[in-house]
């Protein structure tokens, strides 16, 4: 497997968008990464908008932001409340520092938001939010999947084949 030595970390909360958690979660797991999910508590299960649910493997606090090559956060309603999370933004500043892949779907983008990344970054999101991407200093795109250095963005659930597979190629050093 090509990503055998890859460790990916995906952040949840309540109402996040389903299918952007579960299939770049499990496509990343195809490939040999292993993939840990982490809310504020560790064991709870979290509920996806259309009710798919989680279980967080480890809470904020028991993360070693330093061990995960990529982080990637879900749309949905999530982000909204993952934005609140002091430990959240820190990791998205840790990834970004260290130029380690952040990917972010949808509505995701509000965490980046939060956490002041964004100034003079290409991305994409959900339309919804696009003036919010603006408004933080992104040059926004209506694209499937934008990769900005170690960022990579896109907009919906429809564009998850071409997300997971920007995520695969770039942690594979593609």
């Amino acid at each position: 497997m090509k990503l055998s030595d890859k460790k990916v970390l995906t952040v949840v909360d309540h109402e996040f968008e389903d299918s952007e958690l579960i299939y770049p979660h499990y496509r990343l797991q195809e490939e040999g990464a292993i993939a840990h999910i982490a809310g504020k508590e560790a064991g709870v299960v979290y509920k996806g908008k259309n009710g798919v649910p989680v279980v967080s493997d480890y809470s904020f606090d028991q993360i070693n932001i330093e061990d995960y090559d990529v982080l990637l956060v879900p749309g949905g309603w999530a982000p909204d409340k993952l934005r609140r999370y002091d430990e959240v933004l820190d990791f998205v500043k840790y990834m970004d520092r260290n130029e380690r892949i952040i990917g972010q779907i949808c509505h995701a983008g509000w965490v980046l938001i939060s956490a002041g990344i964004l100034k003079g970054r290409k991305v994409t999101s959900t339309p919804g939010i696009k003036d919010d991407m603006v408004n933080a200093g992104a040059e926004w795109h209506n694209e499937e999947v934008v990769i900005d250095g170690h960022l990579i963005s896109s907009r919906r659930p429809p564009d998850l084949p071409a997300y997971g597979k920007a995520l695969a190629e770039k942690l594979a050093g593609k």
